[in-house]
């Protein structure tokens, strides 16, 4: 898998689906404790439906990408490169920080977001401060539920506790940095006022949310939210769907992306 440089930061990189010059790229964001072979095939098989390139990579701390140093020490900056725990705002410093470097990097300009749980949240932010041609939100957090802390805690006792930690480790080099960045900072007391609501009053680019009604971390309030915040927004609420849509209900999510990119691209 191929790896990119941005700012010192040494992130897995994956180029996807055909080569379209003509047409925007997709760039996949993915969730917590995601990374680019996390996806799957699903980022290609998009792609490939849709004739468009793509481009999936992993965070800092996940997947291949570097890790994370003294993940569960005090947050600080060395080098240029963040070490210890994340902060509150870590989906602002990707969103606004590492993404428009990489991108850059890339040479990809007004690209198509496509976004999953805090992946989602990052394609949010960024689309309130930055030019894009489309933005597709699964799963997003806008602000903090009860839900969200309660599936988390869950999420802790089974990596400590189940086989959560031996399913994880397939998809990351640094289980143990990936899992506890994401978790602590969702366990921490200063997260609990993270709300983006207001923020995301800047988007102005085509916006689709995907939520599913059976997400055991959001309820529909987070897209009905986005709503409000945004007019324009399209909502797709999905039936026996989990918080992974594109898991779950492959052809549906695929059908709705592509019919909402054909109607605003074309």
């Amino acid at each position: 898998m191929p790896i990119f440089n941005v700012s010192g930061l040494q992130l897995e990189v994956a180029i996807v689906g055909p080569a379209n010059p003509l047409a925007p790229a997709l760039v996949f964001l993915h969730e917590g404790l995601g990374s680019v072979s996390l996806w799957r095939g699903w980022p290609a098989q998009l792609c490939g439906q849709l004739q468009m390139p793509g481009v999936v990579y992993s965070r800092q701390g996940y997947g291949q990408s570097d890790a994370t140093a003294n993940v569960r020490s005090s947050s600080q900056v060395v080098h240029g490169v963040r070490q210890g725990r994340l902060k509150a705002d870590y989906m602002h410093h990707e969103a606004l920080t590492v993404l428009p470097r990489l991108l850059q990097g890339l040479g990809v300009q007004n690209p198509i977001l496509i976004g999953h749980s805090d992946g989602a949240t990052i394609a949010l932010i960024h689309a309130s401060h930055h030019p894009v041609a489309a933005c597709v939100v699964m799963a997003p957090h806008v602000m903090v539920e009860d839900i969200s802390v309660h599936a988390i805690a869950q999420a802790r006792d089974a990596f400590i506790e189940g086989s959560l930690r031996e399913r994880l480790a397939k998809f990351h080099a640094d289980v143990d940095g990936a899992f506890w960045q994401w978790n602590d900072v969702w366990q921490s007391s200063e997260f609990r006022s993270f709300d983006i609501r207001k923020e995301i009053e800047g988007i102005t680019a085509p916006l689709l949310a995907i939520q599913g009604e059976d997400d055991a971390y959001g309820t529909m309030a987070q897209i009905d939210d986005i709503a409000s915040h945004v007019p324009h927004a399209e909502r797709v609420k999905l039936a026996s769907c989990g918080h992974s849509p594109h898991r779950d209900q492959p052809a549906q999510v695929n059908e709705a992306i592509a019919q909402f990119l054909s109607t605003h691209l074309s």
